[in-house]
């Protein structure tokens, strides 16, 4: 039995924020323990509770760490983020498709070359951990070795990646084309390898609706229905030019959700990144089937994408979780992603507090992604994926600290001051993560 105790300030969310009141928030959407014990045993949270009831319980030789200056929470879910696109963070000066022709597609040729999506996994992994991101939603690239490589290297860091090979078979460079028969074959091959291994989760990976014939959307349907479980991940109306050519490609189609919804796309287990201009008719079908949007402000502004509509996507119901969308997203820190969530809200008129932020950070991601009582937060059984978030990062978070009086205004400091340098720690399942 191997047993870990945590010792300091903690936090984690049990419930929406958006569902409640402000004045109902903080006594029904979080638990906080200003003196707090978190018990991991095998690697899963076996209880969280106030230090001066749980520390009776314990043996009194146990060993307990104790965290001073720092807030414990769950690890930081990122649900949309492209890991071949690493090398290209912050390059300049082009909206979405023009971005793509010119960056995105001549990085991702690379992969084909196993060993060198292996280095580029193993700087990205690090990158999630240095940043505090335990779980994310990966994009490959087209090419199968891209996918091996990535799970082999987060199999052998014990990570709970969700993963998958991009398919692409139209509109779309020559040597980044698959066909839809051989991204079937292909990405079948691959769930049945990785799909459930350890900590891994397949994803079938459609780039988006202008670079998938519509076999090849039928084929991912199809990959869906024969491997239950798995997820979606695509793109969905991030931008005006993109929605006007998904329009004349398929003429018959009511809207961009309808190209993936005739072709049996949406379930519980799918995850929209973007979803900026939607319809009341896309809202409602998001919502009825169970289905998550990824909400990516960093890259929505770098892009000039647009602004999410947060509010309209609560008012629906529909699951949202955070994803930083590296390269057009131009940091790996879910922080430095909230500011830039919270900015967007503010330039639409909206508020995005800060316990609605980190709900999205943690269970709301968890359940964009159908992994609540998994990750996302401390409940018994969870596994113990978290991170120490250091109040004294810098000497301006320390002293801007110092004035604050209330929790809230504490997370709002960490979200609008921080980013890498706030993450102290990042533990996954209970472990110091060990980043080369």
């Amino acid at each position: 039995m191997s047993m870990k105790v945590f010792r300091g300030e903690i936090l984690h969310f049990i419930e929406d924020p958006a569902l409640n009141s402000q004045e109902e928030i903080e006594q029904t959407s979080h638990q906080y323990f200003e003196d707090g014990i978190l018990l991991i045993e095998n690697g899963k949270v076996k209880q969280l509770g106030s230090a001066e009831l749980l520390l009776e319980q314990l043996d009194d030789d146990i060993e307990i760490t104790h965290i001073e200056n720092g807030l414990i929470v769950p690890g930081f879910i990122d649900t949309h983020i492209h890991y071949p696109q690493t090398e290209m963070i912050g390059s300049y000066g082009e909206q979405l498709l023009q971005w793509l022709e010119n960056y995105t597609f001549p990085v991702e040729k690379q992969f084909s070359d196993k060993n060198y999506a292996l280095k580029v996994s193993e700087f990205f992994l690090n990158q999630l951990l240095t940043n505090g991101t335990t779980t994310a939603l990966v994009f490959g690239s087209v090419h199968p070795e891209s996918v091996e490589a990535f799970f082999e290297t987060a199999l052998n860091k014990n990570l709970r990646m969700i993963a998958g090979k991009v398919m692409m078979d139209i509109n779309a460079p020559d040597y980044l084309t698959d066909t839809a028969q051989s991204s079937y074959d292909e990405s079948k091959t691959l769930i049945e390898k990785w799909h459930g291994k350890g900590r891994l989760q397949y994803a079938v990976t459609p780039r988006f609706a202008p670079t998938s014939s519509n076999e090849q959307l039928s084929f991912a349907g199809k990959l869906l229905k024969e491997h239950p479980g798995v997820y979606l991940h695509t793109h969905l109306s991030e931008n005006l030019k993109e929605i006007e050519w998904v329009k004349s490609l398929h003429p018959d189609c009511e809207n961009y959700l309808d190209v993936y919804n005739k072709h049996q796309l949406l379930s519980e287990r799918s995850v929209f990144a973007h979803g900026i201009h939607l319809c009341d008719k896309e809202y409602r079908a998001l919502s009825e089937s169970g289905s998550a949007l990824a909400f990516c402000p960093s890259s929505n502004m770098f892009l000039g994408s647009g602004l999410f509509k947060l509010d309209l996507a609560q008012q629906h119901q529909i699951k949202v979780g955070l994803g930083t969308d590296v390269g057009a997203g131009t940091s790996f820190s879910i922080l430095e992603t909230l500011k830039d969530a919270y900015k967007t809200q503010q330039l639409r008129g909206k508020k995005l507090d800060s316990f609605q932020s980190f709900y999205l950070a943690t269970l709301g991601g968890a359940r964009a992604l159908d992994l609540e009582g998994t990750v996302g937060n401390f409940k018994s059984g969870c596994e113990a994926d978290f991170i120490v978030l250091d109040y004294h990062a810098t000497d301006l978070m320390k002293m801007r600290i110092k004035q604050c009086r209330t929790l809230s205004e504490k997370l709002f400091s960490l979200m609008i001051l921080g980013d890498d340098r706030a993450i102290r720690s990042t533990y996954i399942q209970g472990e110091l993560a060990k980043i080369n």
